[in-house]
């Protein structure tokens, strides 16, 4: 378990294009490239994805081995998806059957573009957050969900809430990696021994993590509440969200990309 190479949720400054668009820009993308990885349903529209995402983080200046390390946390959940296609769908040209295993033509492309949907869908949500800072974020989502506010719904706490959680993934998870390796040095081995046996050494690990989430949760309320924090309190901003020239041009090249993937798709 790779728990501090997990990527998302960490902010990485920078005074790129990529960072300077408008968040709310980079929101909706972001969401919009997820459904589109969902329709992207051959090898050549996969291929147009990733050299989208490829491009972006070569915009972004960033190394795109940081994101293939940031892979790995996920890696078990990948291959555990992907075994699950290619061993019980079935369709097409059998290659191998063996009681209720069966693998199929149909099982291995499902198998292949579940892989690449994942990897997809990683890397967007990755770059978001390392491009975006969490008070710029939480903006965006404000500004987006703001029409919400019609229906007497709290939006500004809401996406506080969100933001707020966003950034404290890294901070859990770096907490996480210190508790493993003090675990690690009482002589609890992590990934040995069969199911039960992992399960029962990853309880080590959960109960000083719950512990210390309540605890930072504890110190979060009562700083924020030592500086007079009020949810319900109107509040103003120091630098409004603009769409500027460089906003419409990635709209542009999504739009783009979007048509591009769905004519590859009904080849």
């Amino acid at each position: 378990m790779n728990i501090d190479r997990l990527l998302i949720g960490r902010y990485l400054p920078g005074n790129t294009v990529i960072h300077q668009l408008d968040a709310r820009v980079k929101l909706l993308i972001t969401l919009a490239f997820i459904a589109l990885t969902f329709f992207a349903g051959n090898w050549q529209s996969n291929l147009l994805l990733f050299l989208f995402i490829f491009a972006t983080v070569t915009m972004a200046k960033i190394n795109l081995l940081i994101f293939l390390k940031g892979i790995q946390p996920m890696l078990w959940l990948i291959i555990f998806t992907v075994l699950m296609q290619v061993l019980f769908l079935t369709g097409g040209q059998v290659y191998w059957h063996w009681g209720w295993l069966t693998i199929s033509a149909y099982g291995l492309t499902s198998g292949i573009l579940i892989f690449f949907r994942f990897v997809l869908i990683i890397f967007i949500s990755t770059l978001l957050t390392l491009t975006t800072s969490p008070a710029t974020l939480a903006d965006g989502i404000s500004s987006l969900l703001s029409p919400l506010k019609l229906f007497h719904l709290p939006i500004d706490e809401i996406a506080f809430m969100l933001a707020l959680s966003l950034r404290f993934v890294p901070t859990l998870m770096d907490e996480t990696s210190k508790i493993m390796t003090a675990q690690r040095s009482r002589g609890v081995d992590f990934g040995q021994g069969n199911v039960f046996q992992q399960m029962k050494a990853v309880i080590p690990i959960f109960i000083p993590q719950f512990i210390a989430s309540f605890h930072r949760a504890d110190e979060l309320a009562t700083a924020m509440a030592a500086r007079g924090y009020r949810p319900s309190a109107a509040r103003t901003k120091l630098y409004r969200p603009q769409l500027k020239k460089r906003d419409g041009f990635a709209i542009l090249a999504f739009a783009l990309l979007t048509y591009l993937t769905f004519v590859l798709s009904s080849k």
